[in-house]
């Protein structure tokens, strides 16, 4: 058995999903120190993971705030986005006029840039967390409310027709059938939807706030503090990570059946 071989039989284990991101993780810190100190790249261009480290550690405190501020905007965007985009998904899949009144507008206020509309949220509501939570609300919601309308689409007509000549209310379709078929495509859209709150909360935090990571991104660059910017960036990149992940695994062991 070649190494080739030995490596893609250990890259179906479970430990593999582990370690393979972990060293290619290390790997590309390792490279990126290597490359900012032999071609002398000052910190203000492009910091080493040593420096942006270095910053991280003197300025944790502010780090911490920061990030409970975008973590706290993020997940509250999200969790209206699941309440809104199941509802109107579900709308949109059960009912024809539903689907034929609401999907058009779903679609034209989706093409709206999220950043136009925080100035307006900002003049409504004062900066702060109330615009982040609306942008994190907004990038969220429509790939819950789509994929949820496009599970329920794609049931099979035949298992319905099969049920309804048993005798089952349209209830009991929906428990025995529609339910479980969608919820591979809930899991589906929440692991996308999380990267996109974060995305609106930080867009907003740039634009109209006065805390949260995105605000101390603008504030460190403005001050040329470049390492502790890329701080931020790696916070963000962590929790988004975290998160991506806790949903994956709560699909793993929700909905086991569906693999």
């Amino acid at each position: 058995m070649t190494t080739f071989d030995r490596l893609e039989k250990f890259s179906r284990t479970k430990s593999a999903s582990i370690i393979f991101p972990a060293v290619a993780t290390v790997l590309l810190f390792v490279l990126w120190e290597l490359m900012v100190r032999l071609f002398n790249i000052p910190s203000y261009n492009l910091p080493a993971p040593s420096a942006i480290l270095q910053s991280a550690i003197a300025r944790s405190s502010a780090l911490w705030e920061n990030s409970m501020q975008t973590l706290f905007t993020t997940l509250a965007g999200f969790l209206l986005a699941i309440l809104a985009g199941v509802i109107l998904g579900f709308m949109i899949g059960y009912s024809r006029l539903a689907y034929i009144i609401l999907y058009p507008l779903l679609v034209g206020f989706n093409t709206i840039p999220k950043v136009a509309l925080v100035p307006l949220f900002a003049l409504w509501f004062g900066i702060g967390t109330i615009p982040a939570i609306l942008t994190a609300f907004l990038l969220a919601f429509f790939p819950i409310a789509v994929n949820v309308a496009l599970g329920l689409d794609t049931v099979e007509p035949e298992m319905k027709d099969v049920m309804r000549s048993l005798g089952a209310s349209q209830f009991e379709i929906f428990q025995k059938i529609g339910f479980p078929h969608v919820m591979p495509y809930i899991f589906a859209s929440l692991k996308v939807a999380i990267s996109l709150a974060f995305v609106g909360a930080v867009i907003s935090e740039t634009v109209a706030s006065n805390k949260g990571i995105g605000y101390l991104i603008v504030t460190a660059s403005s001050n040329f503090d470049v390492p502790l910017g890329f701080a931020g960036l790696m916070v963000l990149a962590i929790m988004g990570t975290a998160l991506y992940g806790f949903f994956a695994a709560a699909e793993k062991y929700l909905i086991y059946w569906a693999r």
